[in-house]
């Protein structure tokens, strides 16, 4: 059993027991959440898919972790020019682990 679902504009695909890296959310570690913007489900009896959601699916999950991803460098540089910058972003992300699958 899977299921496609959407946050923070991207797709993810999940099972239960699965953890996944979301965009931000609001939230403590352990504390439960739900996404109902399900694009796909697929189970034993078969497979729905929305146009473009799934009505009354969901998938439900945990926060078990609220972090930064690795630092990553951004260097611009002009030739001949004496210009160099560096620049450093961590990214923040919600770790959530999927519970259960509602389709």
């Amino acid at each position: 059993m899977y299921a496609i679902f959407e946050s923070g504009g991207k797709q993810h695909r999940v099972s239960p027991g699965d953890k996944v890296r979301l965009e931000k959310l609001e939230g403590e570690p352990g504390q439960k959440v739900s996404f109902e913007r399900v694009l796909f489900a697929s189970d034993d009896g078969g497979a729905k898919i929305g146009s473009p959601l799934l009505e009354g699916a969901a998938v439900e999950g945990e926060i078990s972790a609220q972090d930064r991803a690795d630092k990553i460098l951004v260097f611009k540089r002009k030739r001949r020019k004496g210009f160099s910058k560096k620049i450093g972003h961590r990214q923040p992300f919600t770790e959530v682990k999927i519970t259960d699958i509602r389709a």
